[in-house]
């Protein structure tokens, strides 16, 4: 077989217009030992589906699952892309509520004003709402009088013991010079 025609049954071949009968051909050259060493990829192939008697048949339902598979895939990206969508829909909604709410709370925002059109009606009112502030931290304070009293009985206990820890030390170092007398005196005789 010349290279022009090898070179035509190829390209017939990997372009799927091939015969059987072309195919054949190609099968038969490529057992052939001598071929050309451009041709030696080809050879290993046409090697491989000659010692490939016959080609298994998918399983039963394997074009079903492949099909399932790629629905199932397409039912994924079609989640995935909504739920982009819902994300950033959510995001603007959220951004554009903030700006509204911004701007009212800036815009209608309430000056202070009087209340009290008399000056003397808004002291007598301040006068007695600081009345009752002061009677309510009094009650509170007053609450709070069997803790302050913990608080002087814990210093009186601790100045107790105190004065005894220093009564005991005082006495100590009495013994102690004691002792001291009884040593020198023993060491003298």
């Amino acid at each position: 077989m010349n290279r022009e025609e090898l070179e035509r049954l190829l390209e017939k071949y990997y372009n799927g217009e091939s015969s059987e009968e072309e195919e054949l051909i190609l099968r038969k050259f490529f057992r052939n030992e001598d071929i050309p060493e451009a041709y030696r990829e080809e050879k290993e192939i046409f090697n491989y589906y000659s010692q490939m008697e016959e080609i298994p048949e998918p399983e039963h339902g394997f074009e079903r699952r492949i099909i399932a598979a790629i629905d199932n895939e397409d039912i994924y990206l079609n989640s995935r892309r909504k739920r982009r969508l819902v994300i950033s829909f959510s995001s603007i909604a959220a951004g554009l509520l903030i700006l509204a709410g911004s701007y009212f709370f800036f815009i209608h925002r309430a000056e202070p004003r009087d209340t009290f059109t008399d000056p003397d009606i808004a002291y007598a009112e301040t006068k007695k709402i600081l009345y009752d502030i002061s009677y309510r931290m009094n009650q509170a304070l007053q609450a709070l009088e069997p803790v302050s009293k913990i608080h002087t009985v814990t210093e009186r206990s601790i100045d107790v013991m105190n004065q005894t820890a220093k009564k005991i030390e005082k006495n100590i170092q009495t013994l102690d010079n004691v002792r001291e007398v009884l040593e020198n005196a023993r060491l003298d005789d």
